[in-house]
C-alpha cells in the first residue's frame, strides 16, 4: 500500500466530523453553500425596473357647477324632525318650543281640537314627534296616549292640510313581550318594586296586582319580614322601542316568612271563557263571587220576608238591597256574560249576567248602564257594569241584587258556591303546559336553582 496515501487518508478521517450530529451539521453547511452559489447566479435574470415601459395617461375632469347646486338646494323647502321627552311641569308652550315649533296656529289647534288636545295629556317620559319648516312651521306632530287604565293605547297624529290642521287618532298596534324579576324585601313591598338594581323598575300597576293576588294570604302591611322575596312574571306592551303599559301578571311567587305562594295566570284558547289565577295543581284562586257588588255601601234589606215600601204588604224579598248614592259604580260579582240589559217593569234598568252551571245575577234600579254594555258581551268579575240609581218601583237610590240558582232567586250567604268552573281534561292539559313554562321562568329567577335551570 502507497504510504502516501496511507497518511492522506489517516490525516482526511480525523479531520471529518466523528459524530451523527457534526455530519449532518457538516452536510447542511455545504447545501446552503450551493442555494447560495445558485441565487447568485440567477438573480441577474430579473428585469430592471429602470427598464420597464413607463405610459402616461391625462385626462380632462370637468368641475361641478357648485354655484347651481346650492341655488338649487336654496330653492327647497328645508324640513326638520325632532323627537322630545315630555318633562314634569311641561306646558304646551314649553314643548313646542323644544320640538322646534314656532306656529301659533298649530298651537291654538292643539288647545281646541278634542282629538290633539292629547298632546297635552301626556304623561312624563312619553315621547314626542314633530317634524317643522325651516321657518318653524309645524308639519305634523304624533304622539302616544295612554289612558287612566293603562289599557286603552292610541295614536295622536296632527298634520298640515294647506292653511289648516288635521287630528286623526288610531288604535296602536303593540310589541308584546313577557319581563321576569326577582326582588327582596329589605323595608317594604314598594321599595322594593322601584328597586332598580337588574336595571328595571317595577310598574305601579304590577305592585298592585302583587298586592291583590296575595293579601287573601298576606298581610302587606304587617306581615312583611326582612329577607322575603318574590319573583313575578308580568307583560308589557312596547310600540317602536318604547315602553307604552305594564299588562297583566302571568305568574307571581312570594315567599313570606318561610312560607311560599304561587299564582299563575291561564285563560284557555280553546274554550274562549274568562281566564282566573290557579295553583300550580290546577285550582282556582279565584272567589266565587264578590260578597258585595259595591265597593261601598250598606246592606238596607236582606233576603227575608218583609212589607213591600210599595205596595205595603207582607212579601218575599229576593235579593239584597244595598244602599249607596246615584251614580255608584255597580261591579260583575262574577265572570259570565250579559243575558239581558233592559227595562223590565218593577226592576226599572235591569242587568242579568249568565255565570258557570246554572247561576245567574241580576242588578236592578240602575240610574244608567255603562258604556256599550250589550246582550251577549262577556263580563270579569269587577267589572263595571252599571250605576246605582232609583228606577222603577223604589222609594230611594239602591242596588237591588239577586243571586239565583236555575232561574230561582237564592241566599248567597247561606250557599256553598263553587269557586269556579273546574277545568275539563283537556283545559287541565294545556293548563299544565302554561304552568311548566312559568315554573321554569321561576327556577331561572331562583339563584340557588341554577343547576336545575339548565336541564
Amino acid at each position: 500500500m502507497n504510504p502516501i496515501h496511507k497518511i492522506t487518508g489517516s490525516r482526511l478521517y480525523t479531520q471529518l466530523a466523528t459524530t451523527r450530529k457534526a455530519r449532518i451539521i457538516s452536510v447542511s453547511a455545504v447545501l446552503l453553500a450551493v442555494a447560495a452559489f445558485g441565487a447568485v447566479a440567477v438573480s441577474p435574470m430579473a428585469p430592471d425596473a429602470s427598464d420597464l415601459p413607463v405610459t402616461s395617461i391625462a385626462q380632462n375632469l370637468e368641475m361641478p357647477d357648485l354655484a347651481s347646486q346650492i341655488s338649487a338646494m336654496e330653492q327647497v323647502d328645508q324640513n326638520f324632525t325632532h323627537e322630545e321627552k315630555v318633562r314634569a311641569g311641561d306646558t304646551l308652550a314649553t314643548l313646542l318650543t323644544r320640538l322646534g315649533v314656532d306656529d301659533p296656529v298649530a298651537a291654538n289647534f292643539i288647545k281646541t281640537d278634542k282629538i290633539a288636545r292629547g298632546v297635552m295629556l301626556l304623561k312624563s317620559g312619553k315621547r314626542v314627534q314633530a317634524q317643522t319648516s325651516e321657518n318653524g312651521d309645524l308639519n305634523w306632530m304624533r304622539a302616544t296616549l295612554v289612558d287612566g287604565t293603562d289599557k286603552s293605547v292610541k295614536n295622536i297624529l296632527i298634520t298640515r292640510k294647506g292653511d289648516k290642521f288635521v287630528a286623526t287618532e288610531v288604535a296602536a298596534q303593540l310589541e308584546r313581550r313577557v319581563e321576569m324579576h326577582a326582588r327582596k324585601i329589605t323595608s317594604t313591598l314598594f321599595a322594593a318594586t322601584d328597586s332598580s338594581l337588574d336595571g328595571t323598575r317595577l310598574p305601579d300597576s304590577i305592585s298592585a296586582q302583587i298586592v291583590e293576588m296575595f293579601s287573601t294570604n298576606i298581610d302587606f302591611r304587617s306581615d312583611l319580614k326582612r329577607g322575603d322575596s318574590f319573583n313575578v312574571v308580568y307583560e308589557t306592551f312596547w310600540q317602536d322601542g318604547e315602553f307604552v303599559r305594564a299588562g297583566r301578571i302571568l305568574a307571581g311567587e312570594f315567599t313570606n316568612r318561610g312560607t311560599t305562594y304561587q299564582s299563575v295566570w291561564f285563560e284557555d284558547p280553546a274554550s274562549k271563557q274568562g281566564g282566573g289565577y290557579y295553583s300550580f295543581d290546577g285550582k282556582s284562586l279565584k272567589k266565587a263571587f264578590l260578597k258585595s257588588p259595591l265597593e261601598f255601601s250598606r246592606i238596607s234589606s236582606g233576603f227575608s220576608m218583609r212589607v213591600h215600601p210599595i205596595s205595603g204588604n207582607w212579601k218575599a224579598h229576593k235579593g239584597i238591597d244595598f244602599a249607596a248614592a246615584t251614580g255608584t259604580p255597580i261591579r260583575a260579582s262574577g265572570d259570565g256574560v250579559v243575558d239581558s240589559v233592559g227595562s223590565q217593569n218593577g226592576y226599572g234598568n235591569v242587568v242579568v249576567l249568565k255565570h258557570w252551571a246554572n247561576y245567574t245575577t241580576a242588578y236592578a234600579h240602575m240610574s244608567r248602564f255603562a258604556s256599550g254594555l250589550k246582550k251577549g258581551q262577556k263580563v270579569s268579575q269587577g267589572d263595571v257594569i252599571g250605576y246605582v240609581g232609583t228606577t222603577g218601583w223604589s222609594t230611594g237610590a239602591h242596588l237591588h241584587y239577586e243571586f239565583r240558582v236555575g232561574g230561582v232567586a237564592q241566599d248567597p250567604s247561606k250557599l256553598n258556591v263553587q269557586a269556579q268552573a273546574p277545568l275539563t281534561a283537556a283545559e287541565l292539559s294545556r293548563f299544565r303546559m302554561v304552568s311548566a313554562d312559568m315554573m321554569h321562568r321561576f327556577t331561572l329567577l331562583r339563584p340557588n336553582d341554577t343547576a336545575l335551570a339548565s336541564r
